[in-house]
């Protein structure tokens, strides 16, 4: 509900500040006195059209606030947006300069998406000529939910569908991995034989295989080196004798040294070891000289190895551990890919069977929403036939669509205000005092069941009379019961039934020398002080008949508030 406007050097206002309350709030005054101004600031401030020439003239910017109370669903708008609550609700500002204008919720800077989407949570402004969220089809199916109470089964429904959605983008990118994997298939299955077939499962068998071919190359020379060490070592030659036979010698030297002298004994000792460990190694040459064969299969068998190995390096590498860490990885992802098929068809059938679950619960409101067009045609065509529209025709068409979040229907308002005349779309034939009225009737039609708190009627009155302005004037009290409703008028029938009662008219005071013409506001809080208004709004009677007449409507008004609000 809009509890507060404020309004600085916007059109004819310098500064102005009005507070509003619960119920029927009406402002009247002269033609010209400046009411459009004040519901084109509100219009403003929630993201309309805006331009520098608003700007009051002398002035560098325009201001407008605008405070709405607290409520369970702003406060989960301004939770979804992330914006902080404030105590006393919702506070818009818009400013305005020359070039640039601002706009902030709670201190925040926003945007102008946000302003309407805001805009369409708190507020809606109808004028003659102006229907522009009923010409959405989105906005006629919302009406229809919101009065046949269809929106906590919506609800459901959106909850359900939002689910397959999410569930049908996961398999959509799980199944776009797998084309993108099996794209690859064959390329693995390739290099994974290629390694299966290399049967690599050592890292260090390159190093090894070098030592090897080393050896097999070198095969005869190793032979005639380790016959020819042995010799040395152990056995001599004619002319030279064994370093086993110089070390033994020089042994038993020292041993014959150490008699005299007790500390050669240790480098006895030491001669003694060396000839052990020269004894064992000369048998070990002679042993590994035995082994050595010459073996040009061996060898060719090595170098092959060796040119395979150096081949999947340079493919899989840079080495050999790289290579076989490759091949694992190979061998786990064709396993995923080859398994994934069967995992990608069993989350299929689980999307069909939700994809059936969501188009039956669709069904579901297809059939309420089908029951609930049938009572709004009724109802709307008897609300609107007091409204001087008695000879209307109204159906709700329901169309299929395709699966979205609100279901599988698209939904269009149709009339025919004439006798005669053929079912039309609404927003394409109505007028804008017959648009006017039928918002009304279809206001009065949804009751509490409609979510935006603050309804506004611009001279929705223009043109009517008598019966019709009275029973413009009822239906304006019964939705005050159930909203807050701003209504510039110029029916006295209408303003007495005011809860709220708001006098606008202009102003012209004296500035820098200068005479400029700004825009008032008055409430009016006092019996009399309505009574003179009303009498104002009456005309064509003498001061004396038209205050009685006004006095006379006061208390009928009276009468009529308790009868709808007991």
């Amino acid at each position: 509900m809009l509890t507060h406007l404020r309004i600085e050097n916007f059109a004819l206002i310098d500064n102005l500040a009005l507070d509003f309350a619960g119920g029927l709030n009406v402002l009247t005054g002269e033609t010209g006195a400046g009411k459009s101004i004040i519901l084109d600031a509100l219009d403003v401030v929630l993201g309309g059209r805006v331009s520098g020439a608003q700007v009051r003239t002398g002035a560098q910017r325009a201001v407008i606030e605008a405070t709405f109370g607290p409520s369970a669903a702003i406060a989960d708008w301004l939770a979804a947006q992330q914006i902080d609550s404030l105590e006393e609700g919702l506070v818009v500002v818009r400013e305005i300069s020359g070039k640039t204008n601002r706009a902030r919720v709670n201190g925040v800077l926003v945007n102008q998406a946000v302003l309407r989407e805001l805009r369409e949570q708190l507020l809606e402004i109808t004028a003659q000529g102006q229907s522009l969220q009923l010409e959405k089809p989105e906005v006629q199916l919302e009406l229809l939910d919101n009065y046949g109470e269809i929106a906590p089964r919506r609800e459901r429904f959106r909850q359900v569908y939002e689910t397959l959605q999410r569930r049908k983008g996961e398999l959509a990118r799980k199944k776009a991995a797998r084309d993108d994997r099996l794209q690859q298939l064959d390329l693995f299955r390739f290099q994974f034989e290629e390694l299966s077939r290399a049967a690599l499962d050592d890292p260090q068998e390159e190093e090894q295989l070098l030592a090897d071919r080393s050896r097999l190359a070198h095969a005869v020379e190793l032979q005639h080196n380790s016959l020819k060490l042995y010799e040395m070592l152990y056995e001599g030659a004619l002319d030279q004798p064994a370093v086993t036979d110089l070390l033994g010698q020089s042994s038993e030297l020292l041993i014959q040294m150490g008699e005299y002298d007790a500390s050669l004994v240790p480098l006895g000792e030491m001669l003694e070891n060396a000839l052990v460990q020269v004894q064992e190694c000369a048998r070990a040459v002679n042993r590994y000289g035995e082994t050595v064969e010459s073996d040009p299969e061996t060898l060719e068998y090595t170098e092959k190895r060796l040119r395979q190995l150096k081949n999947l390096r340079q493919k899989y590498g840079p080495t050999l551990a790289d290579v076989i860490a490759h091949y694992r990885n190979l061998e786990r992802d064709l396993a995923a890919i080859e398994g994934s098929g069967e995992d990608l068809e069993v989350e299929e059938r689980e999307l069909a069977g939700e994809t059936r679950r969501a188009t039956e619960l669709a069904a579901e409101l297809t059939r309420a929403r089908t029951e609930a067009a049938g009572r709004l045609e009724g109802d709307l065509v008897r609300e609107l036939a007091p409204l001087g529209m008695g000879k209307v025709r109204f159906a709700v068409r329901i169309e299929p669509s395709r699966l979205a979040s609100s279901g599988a229907d698209r939904v269009g308002f149709l009339w025919s205000p004439n006798p005669g005349e053929p079912l039309q779309p609404l927003t394409e034939t109505a007028s804008g005092g017959e648009m006017a009225r039928f918002l009304l009737a279809l206001k009065a039609c949804l009751g509490g069941a409609d979510r935006i708190a603050t309804l506004v009627f611009d001279e929705i009155d223009v043109g009517v009379s008598g019966r019709v302005a009275q029973a413009v004037a009822e239906k304006l009290l019964q939705l005050g019961a159930s909203h807050q409703v701003l209504c510039v008028t110029h029916q006295p029938l209408v303003a007495a039934l005011a809860d709220s009662h708001y006098r606008v008219h202009k102003a012209v005071l004296a500035e820098a020398g200068e005479e400029r013409t700004v825009v008032r506001v008055e409430t009016l809080n006092k019996t009399e002080a309505r009574r003179e208004e009303l009498a104002q709004l009456v005309g064509g009677h003498s001061a004396h008949e038209a205050l009685e007449f006004a006095g006379a409507l006061l208390a009928d008004a009276d009468r009529r508030r308790s009868a709808v609000r007991p």
